[in-house]
Formats: structure tokens, sequence, C-alpha cells
């Protein structure tokens, strides 16, 4: 269990780097970018290929260039460029600078303070149970979504709101699924009947080593096992559901705790994670769950409102990556090792797809005060930046309670390992307390994720 405690005295370190990963789609290219050559004074001001994360970087610093003028942005993975919505009136100078700084400029209709005051509206009319709404940079419009539950006299109320914005302003979807929370994610972690899943490890303010899981976990129960029916290892701190986000930070209750920062994405594969960075729409991710194994997708919506049935969660990204119950807590990442995401919920399975929402990361470790990383009481970074990076676990199967071993379980081969959801969903799937759904499948699918890292290893060592 590659993302959990590892007691310093079976602490094992070994020279590594990021280990490529994969799922069941193909992979965003880290490299390999196209390069113009071109000269010309249009060439100059050429839109920049960027990594995504570079790409997100570049949205941050502009939205503070552009002031009101910036009306969103989004990532175009497949010219790997920053596109970035301007309104300019009169003033062109506004598109010169966004061009200048390396983004391609689109000039659209709707500001940010003008989609904002229909996220409102919809707050304050339509907070119905099973529906969710995000801003779309791509279409300028606010998306309404609306799972199978919204019917009836609660539909027409959802339909005449959207209405009342305008078509240019919000559209409204159906999904076929219901939108719930989900139980779990990469490493499982227990309590009771609850299963939930540890989602990134962190250094909490006062330097005790902690991780970041699903808010909903955080309030199902206050102690945790690395193990079904173990010894609690970790205590919930703090713990934010439903409301401003779904977060929760646990501190290990051993402070001589190291707790490496990466996600075991199964076949004995890891990712070193090395940053924190926030959305991008558009943003290739993958996230990693003890129930289905390694997924991937893109990021569809930003500042997420969702009504479950619990209560209304704001704050929170939407994607297309499939998730199901058992999945909760889970780490959304990039390829390249940047922390995005902690998996909340939402609708449809890994058959069928659906909506799936999670807690941005940068959130949630301002919230609680955590900073990224993991390692002994100062942080543990002396360690990486020295070249070393903490071992994986001896063993990838979520949930096994077995502690790290030396350097050699590291880079046992796929076959020695089990996928991260293999035990968890085969032989202690716990039920999901919160959506009310058994796990399922976990099993089949966790071998899947770990056969497919594997694949992608060979293949690739970005």
């Amino acid at each position: 269990m590659s993302h959990k405690r590892i007691p310093k005295r079976k602490a094992a370190f070994a020279a590594g780097t990021v280990v490529a990963l994969g799922a069941a789609a193909i992979l965003l290219p880290n490299a390999n970018a196209s390069q113009d050559g071109s000269s010309n004074d249009a060439a100059a001001i050429a839109p920049k290929t960027l990594k995504a994360t570079d790409a997100s970087d570049l949205a941050s610093q502009l939205e503070g260039l552009l002031g009101d003028a910036f009306a969103g942005s989004y990532y175009d993975s497949d010219s790997r460029q920053l596109v970035v919505n301007v309104i300019s009136g009169e003033n062109n100078n506004v598109v010169v600078q966004a061009k200048k700084a390396g983004a391609q400029v689109r000039e659209v209709e709707n500001s940010l303070t003008e989609l904002a005051a229909g996220a409102k509206t919809l707050k304050e009319e339509a907070t119905i149970p099973g529906t969710a709404w995000a801003v779309d940079p791509r279409t300028n419009k606010i998306l309404v979504t609306a799972d199978s539950t919204v019917t009836g006299a609660k539909w027409n109320t959802l339909e005449s709101t959207v209405k009342s914005l305008g078509s240019d302003m919000a559209t409204v979807k159906r999904s076929a699924g219901t939108f719930k929370t989900f139980v779990s994610g990469g490493d499982a972690i227990f309590a009771g009947g609850a299963r939930c899943s540890l989602g990134f490890n962190v250094t909490a303010g006062d330097g005790s080593p902690a991780f970041l899981t699903a808010g909903h976990c955080g309030v199902a129960a206050e102690q945790w096992s690395d193990s079904q029916d173990g010894q609690p290892i970790a205590t919930v701190d703090q713990a934010t559901f439903p409301g401003d986000g779904d977060f929760a930070l646990v501190k290990y209750d051993d402070p001589a705790t190291e707790a490496p920062s990466e996600v075991n994405v199964g076949g004995g594969q890891t990712v070193a994670i090395n940053q924190a960075a926030d959305a991008e729409v558009g943003l290739q991710v993958f996230r990693m769950g003890s129930t289905t194994g390694l997924a991937d997708g893109q990021v569809l919506g930003l500042d997420a409102t969702v009504n479950y049935p619990e209560g209304t969660v704001t704050g929170l990204i939407q994607t297309n990556v499939c998730a199901e119950p058992g999945d909760s807590g889970g780490s959304l990442f990039t390829q390249d090792g940047a922390a995005i995401g902690l998996t909340s919920g939402g609708s449809g399975d890994c058959t069928a797809g659906g909506e799936t929402f999670f807690q941005p990361v940068t959130t949630a470790l301002q919230a609680v005060g955590a900073t990224l990383g993991a390692g002994d009481a100062a942080g543990g970074a002396g360690d990486q930046a020295g070249g070393e990076e903490a071992g994986a676990s001896g063993d990838a199967g979520a949930g096994a309670g077995e502690e790290a071993g030396a350097g050699g379980d590291a880079t046992a081969s796929p076959g020695d390992e089990a996928g991260a959801g293999q035990e968890v969903g085969g032989e202690e799937a716990g039920g999901d307390v919160i959506g009310g759904e058994e796990a399922g499948n976990g099993q089949d699918t966790g071998d899947g994720a770990g056969d497919a890292a594997g694949d992608a290893a060979d293949q690739s060592h970005n």
C-alpha cells in the first residue's frame, strides 16, 4: 500500500523517477511537442505549446493580468495550448496582452461576473437534490446537470430557472444516474462499516504526518485503519462536508510515521507526486480508486456546485472520469505528478460513464493549513531533494495493511502485486454508508488497472 504510512524502522528508500502510468484510454503525451520553426512576426505571438500544469499556471497569471476582461480559460489537449476567454469591448490591448503571454485568445459575451450571478440565481431558486452546475469556459455558459431523481415539479422548477437565465447563459442536460458520494479511493482506509480512501499524504501545519481524504469520510468516523478490522492508525483532525468543500485532514497517530508522496496505480507501480496544482478545463487527469482501479478523463468544469442528498457542496471540479461506490477520497492527478483533487461523488459507473466531482487539492491544503509532501516532522523534503524518493509499499493491494519492506519490493513485477482495487473489492469490500450502496467489482477492475499501469510502464518512461 504505497499511499499509507511507513514507520521509520521499516522505511526503504531508492532512487527513482515518476513511473509512467496507464489507463483504459490513451495517455496525454508529456514530450515531443511540435515546434513551429517560423521566425516571422506572427510566430512571435503564436500560442505556445504547453504542458497541462504550465497552462494552469499561465491561466492564473492571466487572470490577474487581465482583471475583469478575463472570462475563463481551458486547455486544448489536442493542440496543447491554453485558450483564454476575454471580454475586450473597446480595449483590444487585453487581447494583445494575452497573446503575448502565449495564450490562444477567444472573445466571448459572458463575463465571469455575469456567470457568477447566474449561478447565484440557480442557488437561490433551484437548489434541488440531484442537481449540479459549473461554468464551462468552452461554451462560455453554465452547464446545469440533473440526475434521474429530478422529475415532475422539481424538473419544471429547474428548467424554468435555467430558461430565465437565457439560452446564451446556461444549458441543462440529464444524467442517467443518481448523484451520491462515493466511499473509498486509491488506497483503502477503514472505520467500522465504512470504507474510504486515502487521497494524498501531506504534512500538517504542526509538522506531523497526515493525509487528505474526502470530508464525508471524515464526518462518518473519527478513527481510521489501513486494514479491515485493524487497529486505528490515524485520527480525523478537521473535516468539511457538506458546505464549502468535501475534504478532511487525518493525522497519523504515530508521529514517527513516514508517508511517501506518491500514488499507487496498481501492478506494483507508483507515480511520484511533486506538486499541487489547480485544475484547468480540458486537463487530462487520472483517478485511482480501490473499487475501480485506474481511470482517466478530462476536466469539464470548475467551481461546481453539487446538491447531494446530504446537502450542497460548492467549489468542486467536474469531470467525465468514471467512479463507483468505493472510490471516495481517492487521488485525482496528472501524468507528470501534480495532485489535482480528491474524489467526492457523482453519478453513473465505469461501464456507462457519468459525471464525477472532485475536491480541489489546493483549496483543501489551504483550508487545513497543510502542505503537500510526506516524510518526517520536517516534511521529508531533504530526502527527495537529495535525489531519493520513498520506496513503494511492499504490497500494492489496497487496504492490505502490510508495512513497506526492502527496496526490492518496490520494483516487483506487476504479477507480484495486486492492482489497487483487488483485495478491497474482492474480500474486504465494505458498505457505502453514505451513498447506501455496496462496493462491487473491485477485484476484476483492480487487476485491470494494475495490468494497464504495467503495460504503460513498459512502453514509456516519462
